[in-house]
């Protein structure tokens, strides 16, 4: 993760080696840093005594108006320098050089030198290699000029780098040539020559991918064969970076009416960290488009996602979350079964209306009527009852299921006319029933 949780896909084509550092969008950015490779001048030499002058160049880019740079040098005997450190004025990009030397009195030596950067961020430079010879080789004169049972090998752990460092020490009665090779459980992993006048030390740096256990020997194989003892060594490769999963969850099943949308929920977990998780849907083995979600940094953490199905016709959709530069969560399934809408419910007038008009003191007389409305379901239905052309009566009715609901009226008249009475249903058709006179003119 250089710019979060995991590094993004602009990210992804950088040489950025701080994966596993989150850090927020929100908040100011951290510095990067950059480190050149070490130089060592002279990188050979025949003289002494000499000195060799180690350098290399750092590059902040910085966001404050003061940045603090500390750094060591890493040698190749296993030993540190001191923590120096220098401050940068101003934002933007700044670039320093710094140095150190070493004198070397005499003999023949090879090593290396490498620059690591502890802040603002922690960046380890390529090694800078160095040989000097200056020895003088005083031939073969057929003695035994490596003392047999002298050879001792001893191997340290720095499990905070996966690696173990092996120490060699090759002694000789003589100055001479001496060739001889590390074996780690069983395998040759290194073989090389140095020159021994009295005592010499030979390094040998084990980097497994991960953790490993065992045992390593130093075996001289010319002029005379003889080995070490057994240096046990434990090497632990711990992975410190944030774990990120993602995890999806399916709609339950449905039946019913449609169109209608589903919503697929997801989950997504960062072992602890702080800044933007990239993720995307995966829709029907599609890939969607990058989306973020960002983490606090506080412990374990969850975020949950959606995304959304619409469907319109029966069926099923799948759906999985990537995770950038990570996992990919399992495949779940939804699935919707879309019924047929029941048909709309319908009204009408059943036969056998019936109106009369009946006399009261003549010529003054009432009609009335009666009739009935059938529904073959939910239905509102608005009725009308009209005499002679004039509305009487009107009204509502609620079925909440199939049947039969009556109606009436009834209304002041001439007994000396007849008439018509309509009873109608609004978008259903309508019924009329003639009525005669009851009074004598």
């Amino acid at each position: 993760m250089a710019a979060g949780l995991l590094a993004s896909p602009a990210a992804a084509a950088s040489s950025s080696t701080q994966a596993g550092k989150a850090t927020s969008s929100h908040a100011k950015p951290r510095p990067a840093v950059s480190v050149g490779r070490t130089k060592a001048s002279p990188s050979k030499s025949d003289e002494c005594p000499t000195k060799v002058t180690f350098s290399s160049n750092i590059k902040v880019k910085t966001y404050a108006s003061k940045t603090t740079v500390a750094y060591r040098w890493l040698r190749g005997d296993g030993s540190k320098s001191k923590v120096k450190s220098f401050v940068v004025k101003g934002k933007g990009v700044k670039s320093a050089t710094v140095k150190e030397s070493a004198s070397f009195k005499g003999g023949d030596l090879k090593g290396w030198q490498a620059l690591q950067v502890l802040a603002p961020r922690k960046v380890t430079s390529a090694k800078g290699y160095f040989t000097i010879a200056c020895g003088d080789d005083q031939g073969d004169d057929g003695q035994q000029v490596v003392n047999n049972g002298s050879v001792r090998a001893q191997a340290w752990v720095d499990e905070g780098n996966c690696e173990a460092g092996l120490i060699g020490r090759i002694t000789s009665s003589s100055p001479r040539w001496v060739r001889y090779q590390w074996v780690v459980n069983g395998h040759v992993v290194d073989r090389d020559a140095v020159r021994v006048d009295g005592a010499r030390k030979v390094y040998h740096v084990i980097k497994p991918r991960e953790s490993l256990r065992g045992w390593a020997v130093l075996e001289i194989i010319d002029p005379v064969e003889t080995s070490s003892s057994r240096a046990y060594f434990k090497i632990s490769c711990r992975d410190w970076s944030p774990k990120v999963s993602a995890s999806v969850d399916a709609p339950a099943s449905y039946e019913g009416d449609c169109p209608v949308s589903r919503t697929f929920t997801g989950t997504i977990s960062a072992s602890y960290g702080r800044g933007t998780v990239k993720y995307r849907w995966i829709r029907d083995g599609v890939a969607g488009g990058w989306q973020d979600v960002y983490f606090s940094g506080n412990g374990y953490q969850t975020r949950t996602v959606s995304d959304t199905w619409s469907a319109s016709a029966s069926g099923t959709s799948k759906r999985a979350i990537e995770i950038y530069g990570g996992p990919t969560s399992g495949t779940v399934e939804g699935k919707v079964t879309c019924k047929a809408a029941p048909p709309a419910s319908k009204a009408w007038i059943e036969g056998g209306t019936s109106v009369t008009q009946t006399a009261g003191t003549c010529p003054a007389a009432s009609v009335s009527g009666t009739g009935s409305i059938y529904a073959t379901g939910p239905i509102k239905v608005k009725y009308t009852w009209t005499l002679d052309g004039t509305v009487v009566k009107s009204g509502d009715l609620d079925f909440a299921s199939a049947g039969s609901q009556s109606v009436s009226f009834s209304s002041d008249s001439d007994g000396l006319k007849g008439g018509t009475v309509r009873l109608a249903i609004d978008g259903a058709g309508s019924t009329s029933v003639d009525y005669t006179a009851v009074c004598k003119a």
